[in-house]
Formats: C-alpha cells, structure tokens, sequence
C-alpha cells in the first residue's frame, strides 16, 4: 500500500475522532503503507489536502469518512480536477442515509468497512454528469424527491436514517407537482405535471427506506429514470407506499426507462443530488460516462477486470 489520504468532517465529535484514530492505526499497521487523515471544514480542504499529493496522485487512494455528501464531494472534487480516473476511492461509512454502502455491499460499520481499503476490489462504476459539470452516484431527484431531502435535513439529528421517509410525508403533504417535460435520449418521453423526476444508478436510496430502481446497476452503462404523474392526494400515498417496495414503475401514472442521456425543463424545480440539495433550475441534462470512476468493494462484486453489468 502507499500513500493512503482520509478526508473526515473537521466538525465531528470525540466518538468519531477516536473512531478513526483506530482506524488509522490498524490501516497503519496491517498495510504497511502511509496513513494521512485529513480533516475537512471548508469547501476547499479537499483540493489543498489533495495539492499537497501532487498532481500525478502519490495518494493513490483516497477515502471519504463520512456519508454520501462525503463521498459526493471527494469525487466531484477529483472529476473537476480531472484525477478520477487515476486514483482509486474508497469509502468508510459514517452518515445517515449511506446508499451507495448500502447499494455496492460496503458493511455500515466503518470499522469493517476499512478492511475493504485493504482486502477489497476497485470495481468500475458509471458516473452522471450534468450540464454544469456536477456529478451524481447513485441517484439524482427532480420535485418531490428534493423538498423530501430538505423537510428531512432538519430530523436527521435526532432521526437518523427514519428522517427520510418524515421528510417524504411532510413534502408529499404539500407537493401538487411541477409541470415539466421529460427527454430521455434526445427523445420526449413524458411532458405535463409531474409529481417527481428521478435518475438513479442504483437501486436503494433515502438510506435503504425507498427501492428507487429494483434493477439498477452501477455499472451497467445505463441509468434508470422514473417519471410519477401521481400528483392527486391518494395517488401521492399510493406511490409513496409502492416507492417502499419497489413496485411503483407498474403504476399506470409512471413512465419507467433506461438511457444514457436524461434532459429535464419547465417550472422551476430544485435537484436532490446523492443528499444535496441546489436549484432552482428551469433545465438540466445528465449524461451517463461508463466506468469512470473506481471505488474499493468486497471482491467479486465486480471489479477491474468485470463487472456485474457484463463489461
């Protein structure tokens, strides 16, 4: 192993704090190579700490501690200065939601996640990309999908993981919809009102409470999109329920397909990205880049040389 760089939350109490000491030190002992912990508070941190590596990635591995905004933001940082597709990531699990450890077989526990950093597998993942130069993991929510995520932020403290589905009640108790038109591949495939919009590379999100697409793989090479018209009171708790369990893409009042290329106008509207909330916008276009990033995951969940998408 050579140099190993772990971005934490400069913010994080004294739990955490020892937490990752320990971390640290048995990734020092059982890898034999350079442990560095930096920990993170402003926007920039990130790019300073990886500056200090220099450009050709000494740090070859690299590793956010913390929940999916965490490792959200290490790979946008990494795509904008165009290191992702020479440093490989990896991922300790220390958020509320967690859906891309729960959706790629990382353990939950950040203890037994760190054996993954040095028993594990790099395995090739699709990436979305929108129009600004944003990027997207596992799942991207136009509507409903980003009010949920912003009523929830203020219970997750004392929540955790069931403040997804109270943010959904307390937006679906409001939401009437937002009138927008849908292209998928350059073709239109669905323009009214809508009550959500959601791109996902994978199957779980809102921390495993929500199957967003049952048959999602993150390196497949496409990316499911869900479009809901459930916009009525009891069509809102009826797609709720069914978005549980997996089943809302048979609703007549949803259009579900796969593409590479997903375009999204109309009303203004605000974009829940992997937990992070921006807009509003009036137009945004995601495209999908085949296996463009690397992240470690236990071995034989697809890795460099496969694939569970058949690469």
């Amino acid at each position: 192993m050579r140099t190993m760089l772990i971005f934490t939350n400069a913010n994080a109490g004294t739990h955490d704090n020892e937490l990752m000491e320990r971390i640290a030190g048995m990734l020092r002992r059982e890898g034999g190579g350079t442990v560095l912990v930096r920990p993170c508070a402003a926007p920039g941190d990130i790019g300073r700490a990886l500056d200090e590596h220099g450009p050709s990635g000494d740090a070859s591995l690299v590793v956010a501690a913390g929940g999916d905004g965490s490792i959200h933001g290490l790979v946008a940082e990494l795509h904008a200065r165009g290191e992702l597709g020479r440093r490989v990531v990896g991922l300790l699990p220390m958020g509320t939601g967690n859906d891309l450890a729960r959706n790629l077989g990382i353990p939950l526990d950040p203890e037994r996640a760190a054996r993954l950093l040095l028993d594990g597998a790099p395995r090739r993942l699709d990436l979305l990309v929108d129009d600004a130069g944003g990027v997207v993991l596992n799942a991207v929510h136009l509507g409903i999908g980003a009010t949920a995520a912003r009523s929830a932020t203020r219970f997750k403290p004392y929540l955790k993981a069931a403040a997804f589905p109270v943010g959904a009640v307390l937006a679906g108790l409001r939401g009437t919809g937002w009138r927008l038109r849908v292209e998928a591949d350059g073709k239109e495939v669905a323009d009214g009102r809508f009550l959500m919009v959601a791109l996902s590379n994978a199957s779980g999100i809102a921390g495993g409470t929500a199957q967003l697409a049952a048959d999602g793989d993150p390196d497949d090479g496409r990316v499911e999109l869900v479009v809901s018209a459930a916009t009525g009171p009891l069509a809102r708790v009826g797609f709720a329920l069914h978005l549980r369990k997996g089943t809302h893409r048979h609703r007549d009042d949803v259009v579900h397909t796969t593409a590479t290329s997903v375009t999204v106008s109309g009303e203004e509207f605000l974009v829940n990205s992997d937990g992070e909330v921006t807009g509003p916008y009036d137009h945004r276009t995601w495209t999908l880049c085949e296996r463009a990033w690397r992240i470690m995951a236990p071995a034989g969940e697809g890795g460099e040389g496969g694939g569970n998408g058949g690469h």
